[in-house]
């Protein structure tokens, strides 16, 4: 693959993951659609579009769902609508990625990596940064959803380390998605007196799980394997940054100085612990 598709296709991807906040958040404050609608609707809108590139695509790799990755998953999907019921989007993008992120470090920390000097100054920048956002105040994101949304960070975290090595990333994704809608599908029954399927609320979520869900990993899994680790790392850094900007541009959020320093203070040190220094 040359240089300018890669290049494109990674920023398609980034583009649809900032995308996903945008959407959910949009649904939720400017439809009527509730939360366990949304995320119903997202995670089958996701597998029907994840199954059918699976089946187009009519190959043979090796790789399935199976119900702790699609738990994981669901937990992830849920966490993350109800958390924007009050979060704004800039706040739920930075908390989530903030977490997926402590959730896989500290796995490698268990599994016995170590980390460098510079990189334990990372972990511990990004950890202020974090605390620094949470901390209250006038500008502090509500601290129940900012709670829900490090939960739905720690879930995706889990998902992703499950999915290392399970097979073909595409066709495991499916499946999982496939896993996941009964469970989506239990919690809307549970949760059926507060439901309203608001007709453009249900236009939202579909777009999230078709597109920046279904679609935006399969564009995301077709460059990874032309992306060095390290690279693949970097540019995940851009994410918080995209929907913070599409939340100013398109949800009219502020974009006030504690956002700003918080978003720093954890990309920056999240960058040092994830990115290894060049050898000569």
């Amino acid at each position: 693959m040359s240089y300018a598709r890669t290049a494109a296709l990674t920023i398609l991807a980034l583009a649809a993951f900032a995308g996903n906040s945008l959407l959910c958040r949009a649904a939720l404050i400017r439809t009527q659609i509730d939360a366990a609608s949304f995320t119903t609707v997202r995670l089958m809108s996701g597998a029907l579009v994840l199954w059918l590139l699976v089946a187009l695509r009519r190959r043979d790799d090796a790789g399935r769902g199976n119900w702790l990755s699609a738990l994981a998953l669901f937990a992830y999907a849920a966490s993350f609508s109800f958390a924007y019921l009050r979060l704004p989007a800039a706040s739920g993008a930075l908390i989530l990625f903030g977490a997926v992120q402590a959730t896989m470090i500290a796995w490698g920390l268990r599994s016995g990596e170590r980390l460098r000097l510079l990189q334990l100054a990372g972990l511990l920048l990004a950890c202020a940064g974090l605390v620094g956002l949470l901390l209250p105040g006038l500008s502090a994101p509500p601290l129940e959803s900012s709670l829900l949304m490090l939960g739905a960070g720690m879930a995706w975290g889990v998902y992703s380390l499950r999915g290392k090595g399970a097979g073909d990333p595409l066709k495991v994704t499916s499946g999982n998605f496939l896993h996941a809608v009964p469970i989506a599908l239990a919690l809307s029954v549970l949760c059926w007196r507060d439901a309203i399927p608001d007709p453009m609320g249900v236009w939202y979520a579909f777009l999230s799980g078709a597109l920046t869900s279904g679609l935006g990993y399969a564009i995301w899994y077709t460059a990874l394997p032309h992306l060095a680790s390290t690279s693949a790392a970097a540019v995940q850094l851009s994410v918080p940054v995209l929907a913070a900007l599409g939340a100013v541009a398109f949800l009219g959020e502020p974009l006030d100085l504690r956002l700003l320093a918080a978003s720093g203070a954890i990309i920056g040190g999240i960058a040092l612990v994830i990115l290894k220094p060049q050898k000569a």
